[in-house]
């Protein structure tokens, strides 16, 4: 009976290190994804000033 104990806490603690790891990585992909539409939104920023410039008044 004591093995069922000792291999239900392996099997939570091995849950656990993956869904450690599974977040770790889902908040570096974030980051890299944040700093994409920081990329983006400054480019399209740039190009909306450069465009408003182009326009004669």
């Amino acid at each position: 009976m004591s093995w069922m104990l000792v291999a239900a806490v392996l099997l939570a603690t091995a849950g656990l290190l993956v869904l450690g790891v599974l977040a770790i990585r889902l908040w570096a992909d974030v980051r890299a994804l944040a700093k994409g539409v920081d990329t983006a939104s400054r480019a399209l920023a740039e190009a909306a000033e450069d465009l408003s410039a182009a326009v004669p008044r």
